[in-house]
């Protein structure tokens, strides 16, 4: 009862974020089709950018969790695909976002070129924003040094902070409210694997559902608001499941 609960609020809450982006116009790989691929080229451009902000939230804390990293490395794919020669397109993401992420000192600088790169449109400010706090909640808390990063991309993002804090307040209470407990067996069932299988068997088939479900920020775009509402709550069980299983074979 308690996992129906927390789908069903996590659906309305991101149905709610996510319904502003229904006249955005997606990024897709027809718009990258002539982009010269090179570092400096790729800091400048919106996505580029958005990395760089990405880095900074997720280390602001300290520490880049296990989900963290496994959702950011599928969001490298997802970006990388739109570009010509996604593998150098991706190889050099991953520069800006280890550049990036142990200096937080220059985001609000970051986030204002942000916004003059997307001219400050309101659906490309409510999609950064929302993956942004998504990221932060990620672990199950937002640290000060998360809150504080949070709040200053928005305002430089020239976001509306009366929506900032909505959206920011609804998660809060929502993740720390809601605290559902999964029978076992079922958390061996979502993974599609058992008890005695290997630890190592166990993250394999843990990683290529996330990979499957994750909240694809790029293809998302072209779909309707079902699409993050369910991407984002079976990702949210499934990381549930896995820690519950790794807590068990801990016994």
């Amino acid at each position: 009862m308690g996992n129906i609960i927390l789908l069903a609020i996590l659906a309305s809450f991101f149905y709610w974020i996510f319904k502003s982006y229904s006249r955005y116009t997606a990024y897709s790989q027809e718009a990258f089709k002539n982009f010269s691929i090179s570092k400096e080229s790729l800091q400048r451009s919106e996505l580029g950018l958005f990395v760089a902000l990405v880095a900074k939230v997720a280390k602001a804390d300290g520490k880049v969790d296990a989900l963290e990293a496994e959702l950011i490395g599928i969001m490298f794919d997802d970006i990388s695909a739109l570009f010509p020669q996604p593998q150098k397109t991706k190889d050099i993401l991953k520069e800006i976002f280890n550049e990036h992420k142990n200096n937080v000192q220059n985001a609000q600088e970051i986030a204002h070129v942000l916004a003059k790169a997307i001219k400050r449109d309101r659906a490309k400010q409510h999609q950064f924003m929302g993956f942004l706090i998504q990221l932060a909640f990620v672990d199950g808390e937002v640290s000060k040094s998360e809150e504080e990063i949070l709040a200053s991309i928005a305002e430089a993002l020239e976001f509306d902070p009366n929506v900032y804090h909505a959206m920011f307040d609804q998660f809060e209470k929502m993740m720390h409210n809601i605290k559902p407990k999964a029978n076992i067996n079922d958390a061996y069932k979502l993974l599609g694997v058992n008890e005695n299988d290997s630890m190592d068997v166990i993250k394999k088939a843990y990683r290529k559902l996330v990979r499957e479900y994750h909240p694809d920020i790029i293809k998302s775009q072209g779909k309707d608001d079902a699409y993050m509402q369910e991407a984002t709550a079976k990702t949210q069980e499934i990381n549930q499941a896995y820690e519950m299983i790794k807590a068990h074979k801990k016994h």
